[in-house]
Formats: structure tokens, sequence, C-alpha cells
């Protein structure tokens, strides 16, 4: 049986992150049941490098954006991976959101996000001109990047520190052994095989839970719901007056169907929320009605015409109701140790991925040693 020190289940960014990051003091396979890396809700988000403004100063979702921001904006430099910290506005269009923006400001400087400010009336107009907006907040250290280039350089770490990356793989089960580690089924090209390792992280995203059902030993207490939840975008042909991200004041499954632009300038609007039984990434043009009278609460020049439908993403929600945080759970709380499993990583993940990489090696060396 072949023996490998850590398996890292899911290849899409936080995989990747994680796989790279153990792959510095120890062998690592990463395997992915697709054909590439990153199919999922890794390329099929926003792209933006979020500031850590919005979540509860305890959770991890604060913690690993801030934290992890810092780290992605120093890799994009190390790496030349594309991107650019083009600024977010916050926008208020009445007095109850205004408040709603003091409260973020509150929470972001208690994140530890110190740089968020009010826009004077002058400022509004420069920054966000043609918005209908009584009130707004800047954050300069938003930005946005090349996440398949992203992607591609944490590849480019695990590879160059001998680590494996194996597609078309699919995780069938996992036993732990007596004598410490696991046996893992594996299933390639329907050709099955099993291989020992002793770390084992699963990272699979929409499909962590699933993973998660197949480890023995695992109580299904410790294996949280799956809740799908879709968010669509549309893309805006012709010209635009944004060169900052616009976002209106959140709602509760999401940040509202914000403005977000590309490094090549092009302006899409999303994503809005859904819950769908089913894995499936269709689109709704009939939604543009919606999105236009979302987008004209804030942007009243907005012109319906251009509007066009562009992709979906699905959010790995553990829940339906409330604010929900990562989870990253080892031993402590399952009782397995050497396994770690990740699961609701939805976003910030992307901001979060190398700080997220971090805890996860924390976690597995100190339940080790």
């Amino acid at each position: 049986m072949e023996k490998v020190d850590t398996l890292v289940i899911g290849a899409g960014v936080i995989g990747l992150a994680i796989a790279a990051r153990l792959s510095q003091h120890s062998e690592v396979i990463l395997i992915e049941q697709g054909h590439h890396f990153g199919e999922h809700s890794s390329s099929r988000n926003s792209e933006v490098i979020h500031a850590g403004i919005y979540y509860p100063s305890a959770s991890l979702k604060a913690q690993t954006c801030v934290e992890g921001k810092a780290k992605l904006y120093q890799h994009c430099e190390a790496y030349a991976i594309p991107h650019a910290k083009i600024g977010k506005v916050l926008t208020a269009q009445t007095p109850q959101e205004e408040e709603k923006l003091a409260s973020l400001l509150l929470q972001a400087q208690n994140n530890g996000v110190d740089d968020l400010y009010w826009l004077s009336n002058k400022e509004l107009s420069q920054k966000a001109p043609e918005l209908n907006t009584i009130a707004g907040l800047y954050s300069p250290s938003t930005g946005i990047l090349d996440s398949h280039q992203f992607m591609l350089s944490l590849l480019g770490q695990l590879e160059r520190n001998q680590g494996q990356y194996v597609p078309c793989t699919k995780f069938l089960a996992a036993t732990p052994k007596k004598g410490g580690g696991f046996s893992v089924t594996l299933s390639c090209d329907g050709e099955r095989f099993e291989l020992h390792c002793h770390k084992l992280v699963n990272a699979g995203g929409l499909f962590a839970q699933k993973n998660a059902s197949l480890i023995e030993g695992l109580a299904p207490i410790n294996v949280p719901p799956l809740h799908y939840c879709r968010g669509q975008y549309f893309s805006y042909q012709g010209i635009h007056p944004f060169k900052h991200l616009i976002y209106p004041v959140p709602e509760e499954h999401g940040l509202g169907i914000h403005a977000t632009l590309d490094l090549a300038g092009q302006l899409r609007f999303g994503p809005d929320t859904h819950f769908i039984n089913e894995l499936n990434y269709n689109t709704d043009a009939n939604a543009i009605d919606t999105f236009y009278q979302a987008i004209k609460r804030y942007w009243p020049q907005v012109d319906k015409r251009r509007l066009q439908v562009d992709y979906a993403g699905i959010r790995p929600k553990t829940q339906r109701q409330g604010q929900q945080d990562f989870q990253i759970e080892g031993a402590q709380r399952h009782g397995l140790i050497g396994l770690i499993n990740l699961f609701g990583i939805e976003s910030p993940g992307l901001t979060a991925s190398l700080a997220i990489a971090n805890k996860v090696a924390t976690q597995l060396t100190a339940e080790l040693t």
C-alpha cells in the first residue's frame, strides 16, 4: 500500500492553499474529483479581496479574512499575480441604512480594519458618480485579483515542494488505523486503489459533507447540514462611470447585488441568493427585472438593455438563517487525530485562503506533537 504523509481532498482554492502550505514540511498528495482545479466556488465568485468588514469579531471569518487579506496582497506581489487595490464604496440610500453603515464601521474597527472612513459629499461624487446615496463609507484596502492565476501559483508551490496533484480522482472511504493515520480508498478512471496517510484534510467545498460521511468513526453529529445557495451575475455591456466596487448595505444571506469590476474593467452585478435542492449552475435570464430594480435603487441611470445574464456560483451554506461561520474541525471536535474537516467555506474564503491554510497547518501540528 502506498504511503503518504498528507492527503488533501479537493483542489479548490482552499485545498490548493492548504496543500501548498503543508508541502513545505511534508509529503502531500492533493486529489480532485473533477478534470480541473477550482471548477466550482473558487472560479464562480466576484474575485474580490475583502477587507474584513462584515463579520463578527470573534469569528473565524473575521480573523482569517483580515490576516488572509495581508497575506494575499503579499503573495500577489511576490508571484506577479494580476491584482488591483481599487477600493470599495459602501452606500446608504436611507437614514436607516446610514445607521447600518455606522455599525459596519464600528464592526470593521473591532476586526482590526482601521482604514475605513466616511466619504464627504464631494468624495462621494468623485468615487461613486451617478449614485443615489445619502452617505458612503470607503474601504481602500478592498481589491480584485485573477483567481485562476492565484490558484496556478499555489499549484506551482505544491509541485516545487515535490507534492502531487491528481485530478479525476474520487474519495471513496477512509478508515482510522490503530497505529495512527488513515487507510484511504480512492478511485481513478474506474479503478480502485488504497493508500495510507498520516494526515487527512477534507477541503471538498460543496462536497465536504459527502466526503465526511465516508469517513469511518466520524459521528453524524460532526457533519453539519449543507444548503446550496446559488447566486448569479449579470454583466453590463458598454461604458459605465465606476472605478471602484459599489456595495449596498448587506442582506441576510450575502452582501447584496453589488457592482464589481474585473481587471479588464468589465462591470458585473450580483450575486442574488436562492436556495436550491440540487447542485446546478443554471442561470435565469428572467431575473433581469429583479437585478434591474436592485441596481436602480443605488444607480438610477442603469440601462436595463445593457444587462446580460453571465454566470452563477453556489455557496456551501451550513444554515439557512442567521450568520454562519467557517468550520475548521479537528480532533478536539470529532476525536479523530490527524483529520481536519472544513465546512461552510464560502465568502470570504478566497481572501482568507492563505490564513485558513496556516490555521490548518498549526492545528495539525498541535494534534500530532
